[in-house]
């Protein structure tokens, strides 16, 4: 395969980010603040590559990669995996630069390592997997931020011909993240993923379609389930897309999981029918206490809400007080929520913050203020 030489050393380094959604973005925002690149976004929308340029995420646009890539000295794939694996044997087509580096975003790993290592067996560049464990209630490239990856986890990938000194220095290239960087062989990410969050999205979309059908008979439903059963399957709301392709990639270790979860429930199903309140309860106890011991303020593969959640008096113009007291602080919410509000008893709200530490502040300040607020675990 024919190699580029080196750009010239007073151009700025040039990095392309494919697929421009919320990760794409902010992994562009991210690159951005800590080095000064020239950045290429490539994506099939033209309004996305057009809000993209209008926020300063990109310098340039271009709807296909035939000829941006060659003199790349970084390319992020942010697509679903499926397009991921497309577009490793696109790239491998084309001439690369030496020493290019390539990356991706996706949430499976051992397909995309393996098909990386065929396809760039020949040639002088390095592809390491990345998956960085965040998230947002935003979706497309107009919700990206450069701290959205801030103490969360981005676990690296490299493949077997990867050395040492490659992945320092992607870790350099990718440091405006502030995220922790955790080095896992593709094949253990896709287990420790597939356990604490690609089988509880499965379960999430499972419960939402029994509520489908229920509701067909019984429309009461949707308003029962406005509460706690819309929180507990919030991630249902994700991608379909990313899913799909989740789980077509990680299939090899969600069926064994699946097996297991069915398994469970028929334990459970079979000591409801035996009536056997000792370990049923054992059951619930066991869940409890693991449950409870699992890290409160970490960032997980799960991305984390940060809910607070204030008592409030029923009396005109509360809402715009506690919303008020927040602005003055320049304490921004993403959500605010009505729990429960009823003629002389009081009402909840449930306050969204973008991170822990806006959380907090909103907390402190409205305690200063004699609000009742408390954080549910």
């Amino acid at each position: 395969m024919t190699k580029r030489a080196s750009s010239h050393s007073h151009d700025p380094p040039k990095v392309i980010i494919i697929g421009l959604g919320l990760i794409g973005g902010s992994v562009a925002l991210a690159i951005r603040a800590s080095h000064h690149v020239h950045i290429i976004g490539i994506d099939i929308h033209e309004p996305s590559l057009q809000m993209a340029k209008s926020l300063d995420i990109i310098d340039e646009g271009h709807t296909s990669i035939s000829t941006t890539v060659q003199d790349a000295d970084l390319i992020v794939i942010a697509t679903p995996v499926s397009k991921t694996m497309e577009l490793l044997a696109s790239l491998a087509r084309h001439p690369l630069k030496v020493g290019m580096m390539i990356t991706d975003v996706g949430s499976t790993k051992e397909t995309v390592v393996t098909e990386s290592e065929r396809l760039f067996n020949e040639h002088e560049v390095t592809f390491i997997g990345g998956h960085p464990m965040a998230g947002s209630h935003k979706s497309g490239v107009q919700g990206s931020r450069p701290d959205l990856f801030e103490n969360a986890f981005y676990i690296l990938t490299p493949g077997k011909n990867v050395d040492t000194f490659a992945v320092e220095r992607l870790k350099r290239w990718l440091i405006g993240t502030n995220a922790r960087f955790i080095e896992l062989e593709a094949e253990q990410h896709d287990l420790l993923a597939g356990s604490v969050s690609h089988l509880p999205h499965i379960v999430a979309a499972s419960l939402v379609h029994q509520l489908i059908d229920l509701k067909q008979h019984h429309p009461v439903l949707s308003d029962l389930a406005a509460g706690g059963f819309r929180d507990i399957t919030r991630i249902a709301s994700a991608n379909p897309i990313m899913w799909r392709d989740i789980l077509v990639h990680n299939k090899h270790v969600l069926i064994p999981m699946m097996e297991r979860w069915q398994a469970d429930m028929q334990t459970v199903q079979n000591l409801i029918e035996e009536g056997d309140d000792d370990r049923l309860q054992q059951f619930f106890s066991e869940a409890k206490r693991h449950r409870d011991e699992l890290p409160a303020k970490k960032k997980g593969a799960i991305p984390a809400f940060y809910d607070l959640f204030v008592d409030v008096p029923d009396h005109p113009g509360v809402i715009s007080e506690v919303t008020g007291i927040l602005a003055d602080h320049d304490i921004s919410i993403t959500n605010i929520r009505i729990m429960e509000t009823r003629e002389d008893i009081m009402g909840v709200l449930r306050l969204s913050f973008r991170k822990e530490a806006d959380r907090q502040r909103g907390l402190d300040c409205l305690e200063a203020e004699q609000f009742n607020t408390y954080i549910s675990e």
